[in-house]
Parts: C-alpha cells; sequence; structure tokens
C-alpha cells in the first residue's frame, strides 16, 4: 500500500463529507469541518490517498493572529486504514509545511473522551495545555457542554 498526500480539493469536500460520521462510529461531526478548509486553506490542508482512494485528510492553518503558530482543526482517518501511518504521516506533512513558513508552534483541540485521540497526540509529541479547568481540560471550551483537551506541540 503507498499512501500519497496531496492538498486538499474544493471537490474534496463531499467526498469527504459524506463519509465523515460513518468514519466516527455514526458520531454527528460533519458540521465541524466547513467547506472553507477546502477552499481558504488549500496550502495547509491535506488529503491522504491509498493506491487512489481516499483514506484521510487533515484540515489545519497557520495563525493570522500569532504567525509563529499553526492550528490543526480537523482530522480524519477511515477506520480501515487506522494504525496504518495515516494520521502520522498528515501530521509530518503539516508540521513540514508549517515549519516552512516559520511556525515554531503546532495547537490543536480534541475531546477528553476520545482516547484514542489523547493517546496519538501524546505518541505525536504534544503536551496538555492548561484549561479553564485545570491541566489539559477545558470545560464549554467550544460552548456549553463542549468540553476540550488543548494540545501543543513545539516544532
Amino acid at each position: 500500500m503507498t499512501i500519497t498526500i496531496r492538498h486538499l480539493e474544493p471537490g474534496d469536500y463531499g467526498p469527504i463529507i459524506r463519509v465523515l460520521n460513518d468514519w466516527w462510529g455514526g458520531r454527528r461531526m460533519a458540521d465541524m469541518l466547513p467547506r472553507l478548509f477546502f477552499v481558504h486553506f488549500r496550502p495547509t490542508s491535506f488529503a491522504a490517498e491509498a493506491d487512489g482512494k481516499l483514506c484521510g485528510f487533515l484540515a489545519g492553518f497557520q495563525s493570522q493572529t500569532s504567525p509563529e503558530q499553526a492550528y490543526i482543526h480537523f482530522v480524519g482517518v477511515d477506520p480501515v486504514f487506522r494504525a496504518a501511518g495515516v494520521g502520522r504521516t498528515l501530521y509530518e506533512r503539516f508540521f513540514e509545511t508549517v515549519r516552512a513558513l516559520g511556525v515554531t508552534e503546532v495547537q490543536g483541540v480534541t475531546s477528553p473522551l476520545n482516547e484514542g485521540s489523547l493517546a496519538f497526540h501524546a505518541a505525536m509529541g504534544f503536551e496538555l495545555l492548561r484549561g479553564d479547568g485545570g491541566v489539559g481540560h477545558s470545560p464549554d471550551y467550544d460552548g456549553p457542554g463542549e468540553p476540550r483537551v488543548r494540545l501543543r506541540k513545539r516544532i
């Protein structure tokens, strides 16, 4: 199996949105991924293909407020391809791309209930940032009842 990484394109939006909730075990996640990432953040957003089949994506950007920072907004990997290095390959391409733009720190968030995501980010060298609820926990971060764990990796 050969994994190829390329920039997200506007035409990727429909195919990704159609499978996204399934990739997340039926959880309603598609509303969290607006089309604008496929149009306005293409230089720092990527699709992964395995032998020509979409198997993952990463939507991220360099901060306009703090250009030394970048943010990973959303990552999805087809469950069939998990543990095959797709996520790691997407993250490494993102780090390489934003480092060339002068970024020294990458941030992101995940659900405190998503143990797989927390383990993946720890393995990738992310640290937990202090939130309103203590280290690694920000209650109501994305609105009432939407806690998140804030993450950071220095690159």
